[in-house]
């Protein structure tokens, strides 16, 4: 699938994955829109799944409108995150931290679960694992998200979940790129400021990063906080040339696709959508989330076009994401 048989507007709609309120697309006419231009992929919320019938058809019935198949992801860790919960009236599967407690027989296992059922329903990507190391026991949005406050009992749990969600056939997105774990504000509702020496940071934080990589993680998620050791700039991980590029692609050796968390959320509120994005795709980000699917989505992806015409964003790194999402698009079998 060449570059050059898709315009750039085609190519950046690769770039998004969104959401839509409620269980039916067809009421948010930008999201049909988006659908009509090469919309890279969706993310669902508990709010747009009802029965595991009704999941089912909503992700049948988009499969039939995409220009290009899509990206059907979902934040399905367990326990506190986990958006099936409607269907069983409530939580199904254990938070990381329990189990991980429980052993990792029973982590693989649970593992295993929770992607032959995503698969059963239609989904193809998890926002999973966390790899965050909870090392502040003040963090407010880690905490039982993460395997352990130990490095290495996060490495070794994150060993077994990767496999277990390739091996069933569901793209795990490990998260929060270089490390949420420290942090003492929610990055949902302000920018998380983690002022740690960059040794700590590499040895606890970031360690884990580099094993999932060597484990062939496909996917990685960017964090929307601010790291001083690791970026001289006042801005966030998931817009830093030094942390992305320089960092996570060129040190680390990072191959696959970079995605950022929501970017409705406040910790990158600080920008404009267009100045935001800019720089994340100058930074050498492949994707972006937005939960809601509305009018500005339709006039950034615009607004990116323009920038690239312009010289403002390099076409290149816009290219540069679309082979990635289209090369792991393929490598999942989602494009045959």
């Amino acid at each position: 699938m060449p570059a050059d048989e898709y315009t750039l507007k085609q190519k950046i709609s690769q770039m998004f994955i969104t959401g839509f309120s409620g269980t039916e697309y067809n009421s948010n006419k930008y999201f049909k829109n988006l659908l009509k231009n090469a919309l890279g992929g969706v993310i669902f919320f508990t709010q747009n799944i009802e029965t595991k019938a009704q999941i089912t058809e909503l992700i049948s019935n988009l499969k039939k409108e995409a220009v290009i198949p899509m990206f059907y992801s979902i934040d399905q860790e367990g326990g506190r995150v986990e958006r099936t919960e409607n269907i069983y009236g409530g939580k199904r599967y254990l938070s990381a931290k329990y189990a991980y407690e429980k052993g990792c027989d029973f982590l693989k296992t649970q593992t295993a679960q929770i992607a032959k059922e995503l698969k059963t329903y239609g989904f193809n990507m998890n926002f999973a694992p966390v790899l965050d190391v909870n090392t502040n026991v003040k963090n407010p949005i880690i905490g039982e998200r993460a395997f352990s406050s130990d490095t290495q009992d996060v490495i070794s749990a994150s060993k077994i979940v990767i496999s277990e969600y390739i091996n069933n056939g569901i793209i795990p997105v490990g998260k929060h790129f270089p490390g949420h774990g420290a942090a003492e504000s929610d990055s949902h509702k302000t920018l998380p400021v983690i002022d740690i020496p960059y040794d700590e940071i590499y040895k606890f934080h970031i360690t884990p990063f580099i094993a999932a990589i060597k484990n062939k993680i496909p996917a990685i998620m960017a964090a929307h906080v601010l790291y001083p050791a690791l970026e001289k700039e006042n801005i966030p991980a998931s817009v830093s040339e030094s942390i992305i590029q320089k960092l996570l692609i060129e040190k680390l050796k990072f191959n696959g696709i970079v995605i950022t968390d929501d970017m409705e959320m406040n910790g990158i509120k600080g920008y404009s959508k267009i100045e935001a994005c800019t720089k994340a795709i100058n930074a050498g980000v492949s994707m972006f989330i937005f939960r809601d699917t509305n009018s500005e989505i339709l006039t950034l992806i615009d607004d990116i076009e323009i920038a690239a015409t312009k010289g403002l964003i390099e076409v290149k790194k816009i290219d540069s994401a679309f082979q990635k999402i289209i090369s792991l698009k393929r490598e999942f079998k989602i494009i045959r």
